[in-house]
């Protein structure tokens, strides 16, 4: 996976075909590959937005093997609780999960790095 949303490639795309005259005549066939592969890999546009501190926290829990329950647990004892509402459950547990998502401070995309 890449940081591009879909949202990004398909711009991209549109960009580069709106500067041709004539659309898709002339354009190689490899160029359309390449972006249909950063399609594929490109991040859902979708991506759950967290508190920096939430986020923190997932990264911390991952590392010490939580499960997904016991990091809600333990989420929504520590400071994380003004947080960690039923409204929120959800997004937490899709940040989880995806390993994947953006600050809602700062709008940065944070993506945990597969363990090796």
């Amino acid at each position: 996976m890449s940081n591009e949303t879909k949202q990004d490639v398909f711009d991209a795309v549109w960009n580069r075909l709106a500067s041709y005259q004539v659309f898709f005549n002339g354009w190689p066939r490899e160029t359309f590959d390449d972006y249909k592969k950063r399609y594929d890999a490109a991040l859902p546009d979708d991506l759950p937005v967290i508190p920096e501190a939430v986020g923190d926290v997932i990264v911390k829990l991952k590392h010490k093997k939580f499960s997904l329950s016991g990091a809600m647990s333990y989420a929504a004892l520590v400071s994380l609780s003004p947080w960690m509402t039923f409204e929120h459950e959800d997004t937490f547990a899709l940040a989880w999960v995806l390993g994947v998502w953006r600050v809602e401070e700062t709008g940065e995309i944070v993506k945990l790095e597969a363990e090796k």
